[in-house]
């Protein structure tokens, strides 16, 4: 997926879920979150590439999910797949929406995501 049109789309579609826009100061970082227990299973934000460790200058769109250790090791260091902004880096993982990440990986680290927070 290369926009965040795409990946709401795709939530929408697969978790029956809406974007939450929760900060005025941010209008372009969302959440995704579990209709019943309110916990968070993905957020949107646009960061520095640099800030990332990424060449270039400039924002990218990343998706922070939840993984744990185990699983989150075994994505780092693929294609798109880097060490989360904000969130705790041992139990999440950022997927730049850039498309250098596979559509493959995203959506399984989604439903992971979605499953740990359930």
């Amino acid at each position: 997926m290369k926009t965040t049109a795409e990946l709401i789309e795709y939530v929408l579609e697969t978790y029956g879920v809406q974007p939450e826009y929760l900060w005025s100061d941010a209008p372009q970082t969302f959440i995704f979150r579990h209709a019943g227990n309110r916990k968070w299973f993905g957020v949107v934000m646009d960061v520095e590439r640099a800030k990332l460790g990424l060449p270039g200058e400039g924002k990218v769109f990343l998706l922070d999910v939840k993984t744990g250790p185990i699983l989150g090791g075994s994505y780092l260091g693929q294609p798109g797949i880097v060490k989360a902004w904000h969130m705790n880096k041992q139990h999440w993982l950022g997927v730049l929406l850039d498309g250098s990440a596979s559509d493959q990986s995203l959506k399984e680290l989604l439903d992971v995501s979605y499953s740990l927070t359930e």
